[in-house]
């Protein structure tokens, strides 16, 4: 397991030079632009376990006959904010392997005058792939070798276990829980009647109306080694959709929370047209962050000649604020109906790894 460890350092208190490069509009570090740098280390990782830690460079996928790609990110939390006048380390390394799939577990560090402290964890489910046939393609076995080791390997079998339950469990197989379909119900009664005109001015925002959109040709320059639209690029344009609509629906500052999860379906070819489109699903309140907002943005490839979209991703993002607002996303459809159900389950699920309580709509 250790032989897989790989990380990254960015030095932003000592080179002004590189942190121009990642400073935000209000003075902070983008976000967005690490999110590239941690999908390109897990995809490092898993490459080093499989053609060993002395590896430097990949050379050419079909001499080695097999490919490596991002799957999904199951999470990725942040759990303490991000200064840009701190030194980073992103680091990680394998945690669990399957047939055909690897687990990296990242992580990223604030080193401050001899003190390390932990802002950022998450997961990436890796791939392998035949570089021919494009089928499935066996991995190596992880060799544990301490106590530790064992203990990280256990933690990632749970996580496939719990991916594999929560895909039973989705709203696009099964129906929502009598308790979900309850309070989905007491919800829309009070927030969803159109007719009703109780509800002070702007408290209800309809689902829809809270979507943005964005249209781009995909260019070569953002090309991975398999010749396909890095996927680390994709999470960042998402991201910074998903931030600019959450704070437009808050109008307010707003700081990131969590990445709940991402699906990667298919591959963003180069030279096609990526339609982004991103919603707000669910909003909440807790002790700890008077607003919550969690997005989702949908990542199509659009076929010039036909007009037909397919999906490549979907992304789902978790924002707060310090600032309590009183606006309500309201589902009007049963479609948006599960979208919101779907929206609470994320927060539900972040708020027991970030211990939150009193989570309320």
């Amino acid at each position: 397991m250790h032989d897989s460890y790989t990380e990254i350092f960015l030095p932003f208190a000592s080179s002004p030079e590189l942190l121009e490069q990642y400073t935000n509009a209000a003075g902070g570090i983008r976000t967005g632009k690490l999110f590239e740098h941690l999908d390109s280390l897990a995809g490092s990782i898993a490459y080093k376990h499989i053609l060993g830690p002395s590896v430097e460079t990949l050379g050419k996928i079909s001499e080695h006959g097999f490919y490596i790609v991002t799957a999904a990110v199951d999470r990725l939390d942040m759990l303490a904010p991000l200064s840009p006048v701190r030194d980073l380390r992103l680091s990680g390394h394998v945690i669990y392997v399957g047939k055909s799939s690897i687990e990296v577990v990242v992580k990223m560090e604030a080193l401050e005058k001899g003190q390390e402290k932990t802002l950022m964890l998450g997961r990436f489910t890796m791939v392998c792939r035949d570089a021919f046939t494009h089928k499935a393609h066996a991995v190596n076995e992880l060799k544990l070798s301490t106590p530790e080791e064992e203990a990280l390997f256990a933690i990632g079998d749970l996580h496939r276990k719990r991916r594999h339950s929560l895909a039973q469990r989705s709203l696009h197989l099964v129906p929502p829980s009598p308790s979900e379909a309850l309070t989905l119900h007491s919800f829309a009664l009070k927030y969803g009647n159109e007719l009703k005109n109780d509800l002070p001015s702007g408290e209800r925002v309809w689902m829809d109306d809270t979507k943005l959109e964005r249209t781009m040709l995909m260019f070569p320059q953002e090309r991975n080694v398999h010749q396909k639209i890095f996927g680390g690029f994709l999470m960042r344009l998402a991201y910074e959709l998903g931030f600019t609509t959450s704070r437009l629906f808050t109008r307010n500052p707003v700081r990131f929370l969590s990445l709940d999860n991402i699906s990667f379906a298919r591959p963003v070819p180069i030279g096609s047209i990526l339609r982004l489109t991103s919603e707000i699903l669910y909003t909440a309140s807790s002790e700890q962050f008077p607003t919550i907002v969690h997005v989702r943005v949908k990542a199509n490839v659009v076929d010039v000649e036909t007009g037909a979209e397919r999906m490549t991703n979907d992304f789902r993002f978790t924002w707060c604020s310090d600032i309590p607002i009183t606006r309500k996303v309201v589902p009007k459809t049963y479609r948006e109906g599960m979208l919101w159900l779907e929206g609470r389950r994320a927060l539900e699920i972040g708020a027991a790894i970030q211990g939150v309580k009193t989570l309320s709509p």
